[in-house]
């Protein structure tokens, strides 16, 4: 199955260093808002207190936020867990209150809502437990990386990791740009998303890593730069059909799925619009640009064979 019926002959590379600028504003824009802005961050990463609760009918949400902040907890974040009789709600760490006290008054709040509700489980997370997975969560996401250049390296070549590295790289950036800019709640459920997206775009990029790698042998007298529009141009179709296939499904847990879904598919969605716009104008570009060639691809003993002749 195709989208286009004959194979496209849009021109990407020529035009790259206008999309370098591009991705460089982003970035720099990404860097400045969390600097400015900073994150969101949820109760994973600052602390506080979970409360999971079942009424007997459909929970009124606005009206158990209303009850918290008349408690003195207008910070509390309330949203549909599971079924529409189930709630979950967030308090933040305050200063001077003992987490046993916080959760007593929200108790209280829950249940002047719905006297049956049924408080089905309370957790406190500690500012330390936070920092920790803060740390553990940066470690991941470096590892994640430093395998995705070892993967390339071993399966293409070190220019196709340098691209693929990049592009590996240029997608977390956006994503978080885009969480500081609206302020939405970053927590564990958006970082991994950050890696699901990192993935996403790791198979995007190699998918055309490997036509470029085909046609640097086939293509033999054309430049570098006209096999690498030919790879891209043949791998549009699908890199297309990926991406849309797979935002329908992240749009229905956006639209369907609850605040409890939302910063996860929304880090998803601008993940795999930045995951295939990288994929060409980030890891190709790259790999063009450190100057990729069919030499690259010989084996040693051919090449000693080309640079013998005169």
């Amino acid at each position: 199955m195709e989208i286009f019926r004959k194979t496209t002959r849009i021109r990407f590379m020529e035009q790259r260093r206008v999309w370098y600028a591009f991705s460089a504003l982003i970035i720099l824009g990404s860097i400045v808002l969390v600097a400015v802005r900073g994150l969101n961050f949820g109760i994973d990463f600052t602390g506080g207190i979970v409360i999971e609760a079942g009424y007997s009918r459909p929970a009124d949400l606005e009206a158990t936020r209303s009850a918290l902040a008349a408690a003195g907890l207008g910070a509390a974040q309330v949203q549909r867990f599971g079924t529409a009789n189930d709630v979950l709600v967030r308090l933040p760490p305050a200063e001077g209150r003992e987490s046993l006290d916080l959760t007593n008054r929200a108790t209280e709040a829950i249940r002047s809502v719905d006297p049956s509700v049924e408080i089905r489980r309370t957790e406190a997370i500690g500012p330390q437990v936070g920092r920790e997975l803060a740390e553990k969560g940066a470690t991941a996401l470096l590892m994640t990386l430093l395998f995705i250049g070892l993967y390339v390296v071993m399966r293409f070549q070190w220019k196709f990791s340098v691209g693929a590295t990049l592009a590996a790289l240029h997608d977390p950036f956006v994503v978080v740009g885009f969480f500081s800019l609206t302020q939405m709640t970053f927590d564990l459920p958006v970082l991994s998303a950050i890696l699901a997206v990192i993935g996403y775009s790791l198979n995007d990029t190699v998918v055309v890593f490997d036509r470029v790698r085909e046609r640097l042998l086939s293509m033999r007298k054309a430049t570098s730069i006209e096999v690498m529009n030919t790879a891209i141009n043949e791998t549009l179709s699908r890199t297309l059909m990926t991406s849309g296939t797979t935002s329908i499904v992240v749009v229905s847990l956006l639209v369907l799925g609850g605040e409890a879904l939302t910063g996860f598919a929304t880090a998803l969605l601008v993940g795999i619009v930045v995951g295939t716009y990288s994929s060409i104008y980030v890891a190709g570009a790259a790999a063009l640009d450190l100057g990729l060639s069919q030499r690259d691809l010989m084996p040693p003993e051919k090449k000693q064979e080309v640079d013998a002749l005169p």
